[in-house]
């Protein structure tokens, strides 16, 4: 049966995630409209160079990687290969420990 503790604390951790994916929403709505704001603003003013091309490939690949985190899809360097390193980091310092005893 789980503790009131073990709820509370899965509590905290789906509140955390849902406000992840919330500011993350935030940021792809702001992404899109600005960055249509500045399609509209080069269209208007130089149409033969579309420079708003480079701000939203820039944008949109910090877009992309804040998605990743927010939905936990990181690849590289998440949630599991943290947890992976600090049981190995556990284990090095318990067999240290034993080591000199």
């Amino acid at each position: 049966m789980e503790t009131n503790q073990n709820q509370f604390e899965k509590y905290l951790r789906a509140k955390k995630q849902v406000e992840e994916i919330r500011g993350f929403y935030g940021h792809l709505l702001a992404f899109i409209i600005v960055n249509l704001l500045l399609l509209t603003i080069n269209l208007i003013y130089s149409p033969n160079h579309l420079w708003f091309f480079w701000t939203t490939m820039g944008w949109g690949i910090g877009v992309f990687f804040h998605g990743l985190k927010a939905f936990n899809e990181t690849p590289f360097l998440g949630k599991d290969w943290e947890e992976k390193k600090m049981r190995q980091f556990m284990e090095e310092e318990k067999y240290k420990n034993n080591k000199f005893e």
